[in-house]
């Protein structure tokens, strides 16, 4: 009985011993079995889920099954935008870009929103109007529900006289009248954050996009037109327009501090903004002043990401990216956990469930008309 009672014990001690190794190397990250494991929450997101969620900024270009099914398995739905930069070789023109929303549209059974554009380079030419107008009305024909500006207003083009071309120029005057009529939204990419016009910063969360491309670097350029200058063409067309809806894209280029937007929501009852791209400004802002002004102009921010899929990219690859986005920017604005970013830790806002609701779904079916279909 006694040497029982010891092989039994010894039996007992062994089995603790595996499940503890077990769990041991269950924490070990870097271990190849750790890598196996799934993340149910990054895989279902149930939470980012349930707001039937809508990403009222991104750029896909390729028609892929999987990224259907992605879709439908977050019960997502896009605004798919369409851009127009003569600097870029895909963005030339509005086609190929414009067939291949078309096809993202189909293939998601219309999850992808189509957010058309037009051509600003030739304002200058005869009938500039007339064919612009005629074209933005085809496309609202076949369900656009957005059109695109860009920052090439302000930052790029020219007129045959030297002076930089701003948004607010009276050849694009009819085309905004045009496109409220028809009860369209801009969207308006006009500006760039304040990064683009300071000394390289490598903590600037953009430090890695302007070394990449530093055509697009103010600083680069002293001639460039000033951020503040741009912003105030921005607010002008605004107040010309106050029939005309505009979502400021990446949080209207006022991301560094939330009571610029603050005081232009204030001024300006046709202005939102999204957050594309820019969610880690508002992480790096106090955290009860973010949270404060989200509650108050619940009704302007829509979520928004940036996100792209372009035709021959690695879709899996991708994908995973477009999930851990997802999954990073949920846990910042509906839970107080910890969020890594660059290496350092944010408190997320922990929002209540109706602001959530108005960012995440709501602020979109509001500011754009027609991007859930039947609302």
């Amino acid at each position: 009985m006694k040497f029982w009672n010891s092989k039994l014990a010894w039996l007992m001690l062994a089995a603790a011993l595996a499940v503890l190794m077990l769990q041991v190397s269950g924490l070990d990250a870097g271990s190849p079995s750790a890598a196996r494991q799934p993340n149910p929450a990054a895989a279902d997101l149930p939470g980012f889920t349930a707001m039937a969620p809508i990403d009222a900024h991104a750029h896909v270009y390729a028609d892929d099954p999987s990224f259907a099914a992605m879709l439908k398995r977050l019960n997502l739905r896009i605004l798919d935008i369409c851009v127009i930069d003569d600097r870029d070789a895909f963005s030339k023109a509005l086609e190929p870009q414009r067939g291949d929303v078309l096809k993202v549209r189909r293939i998601t059974g219309g999850r992808a929103a189509f957010c058309t554009t037009f051509s600003p380079y030739g304002f200058e030419e005869a009938g500039f109007k007339e064919q612009t107008i005629r074209q933005l009305n085809h496309d609202f024909s076949n369900g656009a529900v957005a059109v695109k500006i860009y920052k090439v207003m302000g930052m790029e083009m020219k007129n045959k006289a030297g002076k930089w071309v701003m948004a607010d120029d009276p050849a694009f005057e009819p085309i905004y009248q045009d496109i409220a009529a028809h009860n369209r939204t801009v969207v308006a990419h006009l500006a760039e954050p304040d990064s683009c016009w300071q000394p390289p910063n490598p903590s600037s969360p953009d430090y890695g996009y302007y070394k990449e491309h530093p055509e697009e670097y103010a600083y680069a350029h002293p001639d460039w037109p000033s951020k503040a200058s741009i912003l105030a063409v921005r607010d002008h067309l605004l107040a010309e327009n106050p029939r005309l809806r505009v979502v400021g894209a990446h949080l209207g280029s006022m991301e560094t501090d939330v009571d610029q937007m603050a005081r232009r929501f204030d001024r300006y009852p046709n202005f939102a903004v999204d957050t594309a791209a820019r969610v880690p400004y508002l992480m790096l802002q106090p955290r009860a002043k973010v949270r404060a002004f989200l509650i108050k102009y619940q009704d302007r921010v829509l979520y928004g990401t940036d996100l792209g899929l372009m035709p021959g990219e690695n879709t899996t690859a991708a994908l995973r990216h477009w999930r851990e986005e997802y999954l990073r920017d949920w846990r910042f604005f509906a839970t107080d956990e910890e969020v890594t970013y660059h290496g350092k830790q944010y408190e997320g806002l922990k929002l209540p469930q109706p602001v959530l609701r108005k960012i995440f779904h709501d602020n979109a079916v509001h500011w754009f008309p027609g991007i859930v279909p039947g609302k």
